[in-house]
């Protein structure tokens, strides 16, 4: 298998944390829960084969995606399918960076997957010839990168994107300072706006953006420790409650703590859930 990454230039940079390319992936699963972040995926299949997006309480229930597609902001785990032999690129956006390039708010992909030329027409079937006939990861990073490059050129800048990514880097980088009112005081706007903007920036209202944030932040305690203790990892990550605690991780991951933490996935948003294949 083939995997790798790369990191935009600017002016990309400010809205895409990185792209993504994986070949001839063969999962020893064949469904997975796909656990929320607070970003968007911009995602190219590169096989021919129908990808499936399971319903969360029915699984006979399922949507089916070719070629590409746009994950939006979750506010719960999504269930997809693992094909063996599969092979995609893709663009991870930062928060609020998506918006820059869709040209209409985040919110209205909130909790979607939606396929993209529903979004940009041909524009995308032609992306996908591009990125099929391109040889190698990295000419098809540089087509990516081109192609969305030419997207942000498009659109006029949002004076309010600046607001919502200041606000939006507190939230990730500071976990005391996850109280949306202390960050509208220091912004000199109503409450109200500030969640109106960054809803539509990012997809999701501040709160839940940051409730997911410290569920990541779990995630990434669990990934860092050989033995854990429930109380002392909740606590650490801001929970006052263990009922709160195993509420949020069961709601974004579809598990209870001790589940996930038996299949100490290699991947900690990726999580098998069904028998070996």
């Amino acid at each position: 298998m083939i995997f790798c990454r790369h990191i935009p230039a600017e002016p990309l940079a400010r809205f895409v944390d990185w792209f993504w390319f994986f070949e001839d992936l063969y999962p020893l699963h064949r469904r997975e829960h796909v656990l929320p972040d607070g970003t968007f995926e911009l995602i190219i299949d590169l096989r021919d084969e129908a990808r499936h997006l399971f319903d969360r309480e029915n699984s006979q229930l399922d949507q089916v995606f070719r070629r590409s597609w746009i994950s939006g902001a979750q506010s719960q785990y999504i269930v997809i399918d693992a094909l063996p032999a599969s092979s995609m690129i893709g663009a991870h956006f930062k928060p609020g960076g998506v918006s820059a390039i869709l040209g209409f708010p985040a919110d209205t992909l909130r909790d979607r997957v939606v396929e993209l030329d529903a979004i940009w027409g041909s524009s995308a079937s032609e992306l996908r010839e591009q990125l099929l006939a391109a040889p190698g990861p990295e000419m098809k990073f540089r087509a990516l990168e081109h192609f969305l490059i030419e997207r942000l050129s498009q659109r006029s800048f949002d004076p309010t994107q600046q607001r919502v990514f200041w606000a939006r880097d507190l939230f990730l980088h500071n976990a005391e300072t996850r109280r949306i009112g202390e960050v509208v005081a220091q912004l000199g706007i109503s409450h109200k706006h500030f969640i109106d903007e960054f809803r539509r920036h990012v997809g999701l209202t501040p709160k839940l953006f940051c409730r997911i944030q410290r569920f990541q932040q779990v995630l990434s305690e669990l990934a860092s420790r050989r033995t854990v203790e429930w109380a002392d990892v909740a606590s650490s990550c801001g929970y006052f409650d263990q009922a709160h605690f195993v509420h949020d991780f069961q709601r974004f991951s579809g598990l209870n703590p001790s589940a996930y933490a038996k299949e100490r996935p290699e991947h900690p948003n990726f999580v098998p859930v069904d028998e070996p294949r």
